[in-house]
């Protein structure tokens, strides 16, 4: 077991929980489980809006950690690592002070998590897809109604993209899987008719877009291939569904990040924060996936 205590002016005091060591579990998974309100963003490792400083308990204890290359990039722009610690990271796989919580996986120490809250302000925003670009070209979005039909249309693509997920792992016996893309599905169906009830909430006008009005004529929530692949594994089957995902989290980000209609960045703002659990739900699975490839590997 680890104990892991965070630490942030946000909070009204220091909080210890406990975790198990070695399950692939993010700074950030445990401090989301936890109700803790560590600053997250784009939650891969690219923004840095979860910077957070690790202090080890256990004096004379530190084991190499091999960071991931945008971890170290976005560490290095943010000017927290040292010479002696770049000298270390290099050379000695040993880990900075600080670190993104998105990509700190829980080890067997006992450590304090400091952040700053507000003040820990994100470099960028989260890198976007081609699908998430259409605002800045021929389909800006102008009004409430033209906005929520898009949105429509990418939770109603969302459902159907989960439901046959689900049927294709299904039929190649992975029920476990295929009931989370069941779930997911049903969750979508329920932001569906979320969606639909904001229409009728701001008395907008629904007109859904024909597929030639997005990128590579496909709404975000669609992957780009996963349909009848049935040499298609369980963890090819979680990062496709997150590939899709991430598109419908980025089509809700930039609309909220670039729109200058103060309604619809609010209700856009509705929809990051519901994309965002589906996300990290996601992340976790194919986390715990990649442990059990390892696992067996050995």
């Amino acid at each position: 077991m680890a104990n892991v205590t965070f630490s942030s002016p946000l909070m009204p005091r220091d909080l210890t929980v406990y975790a198990v060591a070695g399950s692939r579990v993010t700074l950030l998974s445990l401090a989301r489980s936890h109700k803790i309100p560590l600053p997250c963003d784009c939650q891969d490792g690219e923004c840095g809006s979860c910077l957070v400083e690790v202090k080890n308990f256990t004096q004379n204890t530190r084991d190499g950690v091999t960071l991931t290359d945008k971890e170290r990039e976005v560490l290095l722009q943010l000017g927290k690592v040292t010479k002696e610690e770049l000298k270390d990271m290099v050379v000695n796989d040993l880990p900075p002070r600080h670190r993104l919580a998105c990509q700190c996986f829980v080890r067997n120490e006992d450590i304090l998590v400091s952040f700053e809250g507000d003040t820990t302000l994100p470099l960028k925003g989260p890198a976007l897809s081609i699908a998430a670009a259409i605002y800045t070209g021929r389909e800006e979005m102008t009004t409430l109604d033209k906005f929520l039909s898009y949105a429509v249309k990418v939770e109603e693509d969302s459902a159907i993209h989960y439901e046959e997920l689900s049927a294709d792992m299904e039929a190649l016996g992975d029920t476990d899987i295929a009931s989370l893309f069941r779930q997911l599905g049903e969750y979508s169906r329920k932001h569906l008719a979320e969606a639909k009830a904001k229409c009728q909430r701001y008395d907008a006008k629904l007109e859904l877009p024909a597929s030639s009005a997005w990128p590579d004529n496909s709404s975000p929530e669609i992957a780009q291939s996963w349909a009848g692949d049935h040499d298609m594994t369980r963890l090819d089957a979680l990062k496709l569904a997150l590939q899709g995902e991430r598109r419908g989290f980025e089509f809700y980000y930039t609309v909220a990040n670039t729109t200058t209609d103060k309604q619809i960045q609010s209700v856009a703002k509705e929809f990051v924060r519901e994309e965002t659990d589906h996300v990290e739900t996601l992340k976790l699975w194919i986390e715990k996936e990649e442990a059990s490839i390892r696992v067996k590997a050995l």
